[in-house]
């Protein structure tokens, strides 16, 4: 267990390194969702804006 953590040495390059992406890509996709979910409502609000319109 202990190789796969020092992994040769260089564990303390890798570690973090794997840390900062994770940390990224996840926040990345926490973005992601939330402005998914922001455009979602907005065509939610446009949609019943122009269904409530009057016709000509």
């Amino acid at each position: 267990m202990d190789q796969v953590l020092t992994m040769g040495g260089y564990g303390v390059y890798i570690w973090p390194a794997y840390s900062v992406s994770a940390a990224t890509l996840g926040g990345l996709a926490f973005f992601i969702l939330r402005r998914a979910r922001r455009a979602r409502e907005k065509l939610k609000l446009l949609e019943s804006k122009r269904s409530n319109a009057p016709h000509d």
